[in-house]
């Protein structure tokens, strides 16, 4: 007989004010991803220093969850977690277990599902993407998992539409990660969601990582270690970064590094994983982004600052990448910031 979890009386979270974040760990606990989710969410505060995130780990079991390593955590919060949870969080898991194998959930883990309230954001990273599938979470929905693990995830849930090359894939309500780094990138999108790209630029920064990685990034590059006979394309790209107001050309940035346009391009991919125009677009999207979050600049201005040139194209480009308008988005994160 499983043990019966107490009914607790006083909550699990400890600061009203926060966004609540609970993480469901299994026996296989990977602790890196454990690790990444305290320590992003973590160190997400607003304008007067404040946290934003209260952060708690829960088992399906309180007590002892073994790892993939040779430590054990011990794990004070049961599922009733979940219930109180803005943000519910599922890590992989190194151990076989109902999801993975049999594409279905268990009776403990249907019970903890059952407790999440209806609103409440779910995320998986790596295969605890299968979680989330045997819940039939991601029927019909865009989902990835670790690229290694696609033909299997698509044995077991034929009705989700899995994409296995992508970082992460932001359905609305249920978001998805590729493999343990790219949990990372997901962690840091969410932030840069609920508020800004400029709390998640200091979350990044502070934990020594790429402030932002587009969720449509290949999961891995084919060949990540360029070869050095032509150099790289790092200072094209330093360079660039200071000149997003202007028209850059390939022609432009493949001269800084002393190449044709087709080396260059070449190496750029191998390095970076995306075509340079590809790459400019998403550096200029964050540079408007981060104007319309820090700055009353017209939009029109801000457009031309970032290098889109007019409103309309500044519109279109942010439409395509985030499905809103400027001013819908700098309402939204300019009162987010407003907010305590």
């Amino acid at each position: 007989m499983e043990p019966v979890c107490e009914n607790r009386a006083m909550s699990v979270f400890t600061h009203p004010g926060r966004h609540r974040v609970a993480v469901l760990v299994r026996h296989g606990l990977l602790p890196f991803e454990l690790g990444i989710a305290h320590r992003l969410f973590g160190r997400a505060v607003s304008a007067a220093g404040e946290p934003l995130y209260e952060v708690v780990t829960c088992a399906l079991i309180p007590g002892e969850v073994r790892t993939d390593s040779d430590v054990t955590m011990n794990v004070a919060h049961g599922p009733e977690a979940l219930a109180e949870a803005d943000t519910a969080l599922v890590p992989a898991a190194n151990e076989p277990d109902a999801p993975q194998t049999e594409g279905r959930l268990d009776a403990p883990l249907t019970g903890a599902f059952a407790r999440i309230r209806p609103g409440a954001r779910i995320a998986s990273i790596c295969t605890g993407a299968f979680v989330l599938a045997a819940a039939g979470l991601l029927d019909g929905r865009r989902a990835t998992t670790h690229w290694q693990e696609a033909d299997r995830f698509r044995e077991l849930f034929p009705a989700v539409a899995l994409d296995p090359d992508v970082l992460y894939a932001d359905e609305g309500e249920v978001l998805t990660s590729a493999g343990d780094a790219a949990g990372i990138d997901l962690i840091l999108h969410m932030i840069r969601r609920d508020h800004g790209a400029a709390v998640a630029g200091e979350v990044a920064r502070g934990s020594v990582v790429a402030p932002h990685r587009d969720g449509g990034q290949a999961q891995f590059i084919r060949r990540p270690v360029p070869e050095r006979r032509g150099g790289s394309t790092g200072a094209a790209r330093a360079w660039a970064l200071t000149r997003l107001d202007r028209p850059l050309s390939l022609r432009e940035l493949a001269a800084r590094e002393s190449m044709s346009v087709r080396t260059f391009s070449r190496r750029f991919r191998d390095e970076v994983g995306m075509t340079p125009v590809q790459w400019l677009t998403q550096r200029r999207l964050e540079r408007a982004r981060q104007l319309l979050e820090e700055s009353d600049l017209p939009v029109d201005r801000i457009a031309a600052d970032a290098g889109f040139g007019t409103a309309a194209s500044l519109r279109q480009h942010l439409h395509t990448a985030l499905g809103v308008s400027p001013s819908a988005y700098r309402a939204t994160f300019r009162g987010s910031a407003a907010r305590p």
